[in-house]
């Protein structure tokens, strides 16, 4: 089983759930932690560990042969992301707008455009305990999008675990990617106007793709109730409500998980799991 945890907006408390709920897990079963915020990943941030091996992502970038370019401009045409531009002096390829598809090199009439690679990044991975392994994305500074590093990620998913997939936050592209082939998404939001409208914009992704999900409401408060209006109307699951605590915000601010030491919260966010099985499926 592959579960997303994921947001419309940052700060909800994604990387809470996830690395609480890989912990509370790994007490019983193989499970399997991944950062796929590959801009910030923090979730390691909450172990200790032990990385074993390493690997560069690498994005195909053309690179043109203006001795032998006629400066026909069709690599320009075709390209949709404006990475290549032909003067009467040769042919320039901007590689930080380059996606690394390919369709320059396909269409070139006088096949003088060869692909070579640029590292983006990397991804890291290993083992917090005997039943918890982990990994994660990290994008170089300045590059454009994560989504082919959490693609390289998800070579290296362990399918005979169970898999949790800390998100990257919004919805845009690295979001969806990390979505696809996901068996559940949990959305994680606040009691607050603002969260309340990116869960809207999150409900929506999730359900055009087809995947079945829950909510955890996150610093819930009586004051405001619309989420769980919503949730109510919409037969959405609430898998879980966490209050807002002093206590758990200290052990955050501090890399610590709220469920050790905490049998009623460890419970709590067991139970989460017992309701996904629930709205999965058979």
């Amino acid at each position: 089983m592959k579960i997303a945890v994921l947001s419309g907006k940052g700060g909800t408390g994604k990387t809470t759930i996830s690395t609480n709920l890989a912990w509370v897990l790994s007490e019983e079963m193989p499970i399997q932690l991944v950062d796929m915020d590959t801009e910030e990943p923090n979730s390691h941030i909450f172990f200790n560990v032990n990385f074993t091996g390493e690997e560069s992502t690498d994005l195909l970038i053309p690179e043109v042969d203006n001795e032998k370019c006629t400066k026909c401009g069709t690599c320009a045409e075709v390209c949709q992301f404006g990475a290549i531009t032909v003067f009467k002096t040769g042919v320039l390829v901007f590689d930080g707008l380059c996606h690394g598809c390919g369709a320059c090199s396909i269409v070139c009439p006088e096949n003088v455009i060869t692909e070579v690679p640029k590292s983006i990044g990397k991804i890291k991975w290993g083992r917090i305990n005997n039943n918890l392994s982990f990994a994660m994305g990290l994008l170089n500074i300045g590059e454009m999008s994560g989504v082919p590093i959490i693609r390289h990620l998800k070579k290296h998913i362990d399918n005979s675990k169970t898999v949790i997939l800390d998100s990257p936050p919004g919805v845009s592209c690295p979001v969806v990617e990390t979505l696809r082939g996901a068996d559940f998404a949990i959305l994680v939001t606040e009691a607050t106007p603002l969260g309340f409208h990116d869960l809207l914009l999150a409900v929506d992704v999730v359900r055009e793709m087809n995947i079945p999900l829950g909510v955890v409401i996150n610093r819930a408060s009586d004051d405001y109730d619309q989420v769980e209006k919503y949730v109510d109307v919409e037969n959405i699951p609430l898998l879980a409500k966490i209050p807002y605590d002093k206590k758990i915000a200290e052990k955050y601010s501090r890399g610590e998980l709220f469920v050790k030491d905490d049998d009623n919260w460890f419970k709590e966010v067991r139970n989460i799991f017992e309701k996904i099985k629930v709205v999965i499926p058979r």
